[in-house]
């Protein structure tokens, strides 16, 4: 599901509307952007055509050349001032002199048709400009949370990221599966913060799991290089004069050791506890009493690494505090484990990654009336009850 995981998340406000609004405009793949502005103007001429010249109609010709800015392209928009103007000169000269409105009404469509023309050419390159943007904002997410293969790691699982930005489509929430020597490791976390600042801790972190997770035989090794590396980012951008001294980032380290297929490591950096999801119930992970990741200078000693039991079909659920600390519109949190339990008893399938996840984004979204707070990322993790044998030698 981490594959197609866009078609999980809502598109930014803007990029939305655009794509809605081309998708009405469209039949059968062909666009029909032009009928609307042509149905106008036929309409307008026939009304003034057909009514006395105590009321005359054709001045609203007008609004042709604007509709057409609004959902035309220039050259589309060009074509109906034109067609505005022959109409208005045509229908006004059918009428007797002194019911004819004459030169001031003529000025006021032919101005009308310039500024719509002018008014297209900025909203094209408006909708060109954030096009652009958001490709390069898809482009470095996808650096920052690469797709996941199906099966990637031997693991059943499923994600979706949900920006509170809409805009900006990327934030400090980082997740990543990778598969090992020593088995395979999973990491989900937030780094404090947004902006730049937190996407690049972020890919920071991801950079340094990938790596270690792949080669160190300890999880608690894994865990001090992230701490190191995150130390290393805040003493960089301290050193570049940015006001990034205090950033630090929760986070959840989990291993899959190959030797026991009924048991997993967890370290929390400070970070909301998993949930089990198990055909029997719902049970929450132990907290662990790791500080956040950049913060190992406030403590006497590295998180422990916590072994619990997590059989093969019973599904690991992971989120960031945008699940945890979404409000409704009396102040309430979204009750994330009620909830997840009273849809495991209703339908045996809430334990499934990919069910869980939609089942998590859609309760959130309701709850708080899609004004996400903070990003949020809605991760759900497996061993599936027939593994398969997975390589040593994975990238």
């Amino acid at each position: 599901m981490d594959g197609p995981r866009s078609t999980l998340e809502p598109p930014p406000a803007g990029r939305a509307d655009f794509v809605q609004r081309q998708t009405l405009l469209r039949v059968r793949g062909r666009s029909v952007a032009w009928v609307p502005p042509l149905l106008l103007l036929v309409a307008i001429g026939v009304l003034d055509w057909n009514t006395s010249d105590d009321f005359r109609f054709i001045s609203w010709i007008v609004l042709v050349p604007g509709i057409a800015a609004a959902i035309c392209g220039v050259w589309g928009t060009v074509v109906f001032v034109v067609l505005s103007v022959a109409t208005y000169i045509m229908v006004d000269a059918s009428w007797e002199e002194q019911s004819q409105t004459g030169v001031p009404d003529f000025i006021l469509v032919t101005v009308g048709g310039i500024l719509a023309v002018l008014a297209c050419v900025v909203r094209v390159r408006g909708e060109r400009r954030m096009l652009h943007m958001q490709d390069v904002v898809d482009t470095t997410r996808r650096v920052v949370l690469r797709p996941l293969a199906p099966g990637w790691g031997d693991l059943d699982h499923a994600a979706v990221y949900l920006a509170a930005d809409s805009e900006a489509r990327v934030g400090g929430d980082f997740y990543d599966i990778q598969p090992g020597r020593y088995g395979t490791r999973v990491l989900l976390g937030d780094v404090q913060g947004k902006g730049l600042g937190a996407v690049e801790a972020a890919a920071a972190l991801l950079g340094t799991f990938r790596e270690a997770a792949y080669h160190e035989p300890l999880l608690s090794t894994v865990a001090d290089r992230l701490e190191v590396r995150m130390l290393r980012q805040v003493r960089y951008h301290v050193a570049l004069g940015d006001d990034d001294g205090d950033r630090f980032a929760t986070g959840i380290l989990v291993g899959f050791p190959e030797a026991d297929e009924n048991t997993i490591e967890i370290v929390n950096f400070g970070h909301e506890p998993p949930l089990v999801i198990a055909p029997d119930g719902v049970r929450s992970l132990p907290p662990g009493d790791g500080l956040p990741l950049g913060l190992s200078e406030l403590a006497y000693g590295p998180p422990p690494v916590l072994s619990v039991r997590l059989a093969p079909g019973e599904t690991l659920l992971l989120v960031t505090d945008g699940v945890t600390e979404a409000r409704d519109a009396g102040g309430e949190f979204f009750p994330l484990r009620d909830r997840v339990a009273r849809a495991l008893a209703e339908d045996a399938r809430a334990a499934e990654p990919q069910y869980l996840v939609q089942f998590v984004r859609d309760g959130t979204l309701r709850h708080c009336g899609g004004r996400l707070a903070d990003d949020t990322t809605i991760f759900a993790v497996r061993r599936p009850r027939q593994p398969k044998k997975w390589g040593q030698a994975q990238p």
